[in-house]
């Protein structure tokens, strides 16, 4: 049952159509002209919707107008339950000045004859942003000033993690034939009888300017990481960064381990907040530059093909591609080393 105001008067909201949605507000618009003179079932088989979805945005437009046709928000348009402006503010005035818990917010407003439960409370402080005690000083003001992890000097930070990416079949996989296809389905076949596995890249990045080194190999395992720093450290020497004060990882099992101390040589092993990957945001960045500029930007057809085209693309952006960090000029720029005799364009 439409509503009796008009969506001009609720307040507006961006809303953003899902990927598979077969109506824009263009294609509204478009099934809107076709009714006029054809039968609003035919025109809705013919867009591939539904009779009750056609006659919904029709009779939408009849009643409301061109505005009928944009997206409303979700959001209920009564909420009896939520509480009011001034519970809200009395919960949070109680949180900055007596430094209370949720529970001992709740039973205040409870004996002031409010009823509220722990978890309303805890959802109004979250969504204020004071749901952990060390975000409020002692004056009950905000303590969260967003900071900024940056490096002073090659080699101050260098920042380490792993990306885990899917064993290509030998002929390509599913991107490559289609999903369906007597390759997609043979594949699967063996799958079912073996699993595929996995490539792990692991990948060392240096915080200050953004120069990194990158393998696939075959695991995850204590040994093979220590293994893949010597070889970073390696890679770093040889672009002038000889020290590394600062190792940052996150908590996984290879970097907890006790022979992992073996590959810092004096650098200090810094290890992230768990669960808090913005603290290592440096590789993270660059793990996401890796799968939308290399690893799904074109279809493969085997691991080694993966494997030879990865050793180039290392090549490419740390020598030829722009990164804004380093003042949209490659990495290997803000080394005093400046950049070895390398090809500018690749077969």
């Amino acid at each position: 049952m439409e509503n009796a105001n008009p969506p001009s008067a609720r307040p507006e909201r961006t809303a953003v159509s899902h990927r598979n949605a077969p109506l824009t507000v263009e294609g509204r618009h478009r099934l809107v002209l076709r009714c006029q003179s054809r039968p609003i079932a035919h025109v809705a088989a013919e867009m591939g919707i539904s009779r009750q979805c056609a006659s919904k945005w029709v009779s939408r437009f009849r009643r409301y107008g061109e505005v009928g046709l944009l997206d409303r928000s979700s959001v209920p348009h009564r909420s009896p339950a939520a509480k009011s402006v001034a519970v809200v503010n009395r919960i949070e005035a109680l949180r900055r000045t007596r430094k209370w818990s949720a529970r001992r917010i709740a039973l205040e407003l409870t004996a002031e004859g409010t009823a509220v439960s722990v978890r309303t409370v805890g959802r109004h402080l979250a969504r204020l942003g004071l749901n952990r005690r060390r975000f409020l000083d002692p004056a009950g003001e905000p303590n969260r000033a967003p900071r900024r992890i940056a490096a002073r000097r090659p080699g101050h930070m260098v920042h380490v993690d792993i990306k885990k990416v899917g064993h290509i079949p030998d002929g390509g996989g599913w991107r490559v034939h289609g999903k369906g296809s007597a390759q997609h389905k043979a594949t699967r076949a063996v799958n079912r009888r073996t699993r595929p596995g996995y490539v792990f890249l692991h990948s060392a990045v240096d915080g200050f300017s953004r120069l990194a080194y990158t393998e696939a190999l075959p695991d995850e395992k204590a040994v093979t990481a220590i293994g893949f720093v010597f070889r970073a450290r390696a890679f770093f020497a040889a672009h002038g960064i000889t020290r590394i004060e600062r190792i940052v990882t996150d908590n996984g099992s290879c970097y907890r381990a006790r022979d992992f101390a073996k590959v810092l040589l004096g650098a200090r092993h810094q290890r992230i907040t768990p669960y808090t990957p913005r603290h290592n945001g440096k590789v993270e960045r660059y793990n996401r530059i890796l799968a939308e500029e290399f690893l799904y930007a074109r279809e493969w057809t085997s691991d080694l093909q993966r494997q030879q085209a990865l050793q180039i693309w290392n090549i490419h952006y740390n020598y030829h591609r722009p990164h804004s960090a380093a003042g949209n000029q490659p990495p290997a720029q803000r080394l005093h080393t400046g950049v070895t005799n390398v090809q500018a364009s690749y077969s």
